[in-house]
């Protein structure tokens, strides 16, 4: 059976999504990018500050499912430019300490032209 995650700790879904979806003891959540879940709007103008909005998304998300960051098996990673790397990479390693498997790729371009968005899968 598919539980789903709706919290208010964490942008809504503005189309026909779901924050996460629990299925077989796995979370599966949905790209988040840096929304301030109060105001909808984008949070930060560089790398480092949308990467952290987009983390206390994630966070919150776990959270919601009685998990933390330590519980991911996956992530994948969307970056606006490659040369943000490092950047991103900074802030992601502090919440992800676990070192799940992980895929980050550059794209064209992201939702409201923001600079970063992670989806993680994680174990129960």
């Amino acid at each position: 059976m598919l539980k789903v995650t709706s919290t208010p700790k964490a942008p809504a879904a503005i189309g026909p999504y779901s924050q996460a979806i629990e299925f077989n003891n796995f979370l599966f959540t949905s790209g988040q990018v840096p929304l301030d879940p109060a105001t909808g709007e984008v949070v930060g103008t560089n790398i480092t500050e949308q990467a952290e909005q987009v983390m206390k998304n994630l966070g919150a998300i776990l959270e919601a499912n009685g998990l933390d960051y330590s519980a991911a098996v996956k992530t994948t990673c969307f970056l606006a430019e490659m040369s943000d790397f490092a950047a991103f990479n900074e802030v992601y390693g502090k919440y992800f300490t676990g070192k799940p498997a992980r895929s980050c790729v550059a794209v064209k371009s992201l939702p409201k032209n923001v600079l970063c968005e992670v989806e993680v899968i994680a174990a129960k």
